[in-house]
Formats: C-alpha cells, structure tokens, sequence
C-alpha cells in the first residue's frame, strides 16, 4: 500500500523502535540517563541529525534551518536524509554512533524510551510551555517527556467541489453528523465514482470510533478496544460499506484514500493536511476544499499524529542539541517548515497566523480540539498492523470480532491490562 507521507514516517520509525530494542543503548545499565550529562556536556561539539522527509522541499527547510543556526552557534551541524530510518537508526545505535537529534514519532516513543535510546530532555527546554499540551502528552512515557513536538497532522473530510456541485449540494449541505454523512456519500456515488473512500485502515476508520466516544484506551489508560462506543463506530464504517456509498481505497485501485481522491475515483475521503502536498504536485487539476469531519453519537473527533525531535540517549552534545531543538521550535521556524512543505506547527501562539496563511486548511487545525492520539506504549505498532489487517474483512466481519481480538492483543502490553 502507497501510504501517506505521515504514515511512511510513522512505519520507519515504528520498525526502527522494534529493531532498537533487541540493540539497547544509553546508559550500561540499559536505562535513560537523564538531563544531569547535559550540563557536563561541550555544547560545540558537531551533531548530526537524521530526519525521514516528504520530499526536496522539507529537505531544503530543514537545511537552511540547521545551517543558520549552526552560523550563530557556532556549533558544526550536519542533516543526514534516511533512505532507510529503521537500518540507519538501528546501525547507529547499536555500533554506539546514534544521530544528535532525529525524527520521532508518538506511536513508537515507549520503546525507544524503555530500551534506553532517548533522552528525557524536554523539560529543558525554554519554551516546553509553548507547544500543544496533547502533543507533549503523546510523548510523555512514565511522567517523563522524550521528544519535543515539531508539527502534527490531523484527519478531516476532503471534498471534490465540482462533484459536490454537480450532485446538487452547496454549502447547506457539509456534513456535521453521521446521518448527512451518509446522505451526501450517498448522493455523491455514480457509476463513475463513489461518494467516500478511505484507506482499509484503523488509522482512518478510528476517526468513526472516537466519533462515538471510543478509542483503543479509556481515560485510566487501560485497553479498551471492544467496547460499545468502539463497535458502534465501526458498525457504522460497515454499513456504509455495505450501502455502497463508502469503499475501500483498495477496492478502487488506489494505493490510499489521496490517490483515489486525486484521480477522482472518489468524490470525498478522509485525509490529514499532507494531502494538500499530493493535490498540489500530482492532481492539480481538481478542485477540493477541506471540511471538518462530522459529529458522531458523542461528537466530534478525529486522530492527530505527532512528529516529534527525539535526542539520543547516547549523545556527547545534548546541550547544544537541546539548544538546536528550541531555535527550530521557535514561531518563526515553524511558520517557515509550514510554508515550505505543509505542515502543522506544534507551538500554540502561531495558530492564527497559520490559518491565515492556509484558509483552505483551518480544518486540519480546528480538529485537534476533538483529536486522539495512537498510544504511547512499547508494542503499539504489531496491535495496530494486525488491527489493519482485519479491517479488510470489515465488509464481511462483526466489528465486535474484530475488536475482541485487537482487545486481546493490546490487554498483552505493558501498562494496558
């Protein structure tokens, strides 16, 4: 499957978590060693950082913005682009020469965290006030925060105008509950087209779970799968499949929902703000706007994903990279990242500004209100592969069978039972 640029991201540095455990790092005893190295340490000694990217234009960003700041530090930096995260990471970690800083993410910081890899440095941060408190939450593992948020993303309900237009609706018609969901997915099918598609994913039909109060975890943070609220909202994933108004992006030929969506297979889908990358580069002929995703039973919700600057354990300069992560989290960096390839900056005060510069967007940022976020527990990442997988016998399964098992799978982490 051709996923997206976030779940790309996601993937390698999910595998790099799982190859890193069985290689250890940090400290001998295999445990976090804390902030107390950061004041011992040179701050102008050369650091290396490894990012994944979305293509030359975050590359380029990234670049410019090491660069400059390596001008006025005076410190050496250099940014390595991984064509593969998961090797370069695992190599480096377990030969004792990990990167200063590189890309994280929230859904594989526990096991990087309990193998010893990352370093707790957040709270040294000058502006760790600054950033969203739900991103700091996706990476906080055991009280202790492990990577500084740098953008996230969010899913909502993308729209081909001209489709929309030709079906008879107008703006009236934007969809704020389930039943207008199904009504207008529904009005949107032709035999050219279906009204919605989405990738076979819990990555995407979770945003119908959380819509009906349920996620994979409950407020005490235990495993949750197979409750009510959960079977319910896939309950209604499945009908519209069964209805015909929805269908799997893999059913339509797609590699995910942005694809069937751009090659106008389908009039709506359900995508995070990186789509704007691929309407923009592949498909710039369709017109779309971006809508928040309607309420369920319980109201609105949709999932974020978190990016984040994670710091090895292992690093001789977490001073210095501790200094790098605040200037690229600084506003202005992040205004200059959002302009340059997309993203969400992860600092509240700038959130205006962003809107004002992406109209077309505020949806994605409007949604983190209502957001969840994939767990921050070791093992996360095999539950919800297996959890996709069963999602593409929805069609033909109970919910509740599938939610047992993914039950049964999460009750086996550490911390969920």
């Amino acid at each position: 499957m051709n996923l997206s640029r976030r779940a790309c991201l996601a993937a390698a540095a999910l595998a790099a978590s799982v190859a890193l455990a069985a290689c250890g790092g940090g400290s001998p005893s295999g445990q976090p060693t804390g902030t107390s190295a950061v004041a011992a340490a040179d701050n102008h000694q050369p650091l290396t950082i490894l990012i994944g990217t979305s293509g030359d234009a975050e590359t380029a960003a990234v670049k410019s913005a090491v660069e400059a700041w390596s001008k006025k530090s005076g410190t050496p930096a250099t940014v390595n682009v991984a064509s593969d995260l998961n090797q370069q990471l695992s190599q480096g970690f377990s030969g004792g020469n990990p990167p200063d800083l590189f890309y994280v993410t929230n859904d594989s910081v526990a096991t990087y965290a309990g193998n010893g890899s990352l370093e707790p440095y957040v709270d040294q941060l000058k502006n760790k006030d600054a950033f969203y408190p739900s991103l700091v939450k996706a990476f906080t593992v055991n009280g202790k925060s492990y990577a500084a948020p740098k953008d996230f993303s969010t899913l909502e309900l993308v729209i081909n105008t001209d489709m929309w237009k030709a079906a008879g609706l107008g703006d009236a018609d934007i969809p704020t509950t389930w039943d207008q969901l199904e009504s207008v997915a529904k009005k949107l099918t032709t035999g050219q087209h279906v009204g919605l598609a989405v990738s076979p994913q819990f990555e995407r039909l979770g945003v119908f779970m959380a819509q009906a109060g349920g996620w994979l975890t409950d407020d005490s943070g235990k495993a949750a799968a197979n409750s009510d609220a959960n079977v319910q909202g896939l309950a209604f994933a499945k009908k519209l499949l069964a209805d015909g108004a929805m269908k799997y992006s893999s059913q339509l030929g797609a590699g995910w929902g942005g694809e069937a969506f751009g090659t106008q297979k389908a009039a709506m889908t359900i995508e995070g703000n990186w789509i704007s990358g691929a309407m923009g580069k592949d498909y710039k002929s369709v017109n779309y706007r971006v809508a928040k995703l309607p309420a369920g039973p319980k109201g609105e919700g949709t999932i974020q994903y978190d990016g984040g600057w994670g710091m090895a354990a292992q690093s001789k300069n977490k001073g210095g990279a501790i200094d790098l992560v605040t200037y690229l989290t600084q506003p202005e960096q992040q205004m200059g990242f959002a302009k340059a390839f997309g993203v969400m900056p992860s600092v509240q005060s700038i959130a205006d500004q962003w809107k004002a510069a992406f109209p077309g967007q505020t949806a994605f940022l409007d949604g983190a209100a209502s957001s969840k976020s994939i767990p921050s527990v070791a093992g996360i990442s095999d539950v919800i592969k297996d959890f996709d997988s069963q999602l593409d016998a929805l069609p033909t399964t109970e919910p509740k069978t599938i939610l047992e098992k993914v039950q049964t799978n999460l009750s086996g982490l550490a911390g969920l039972s």
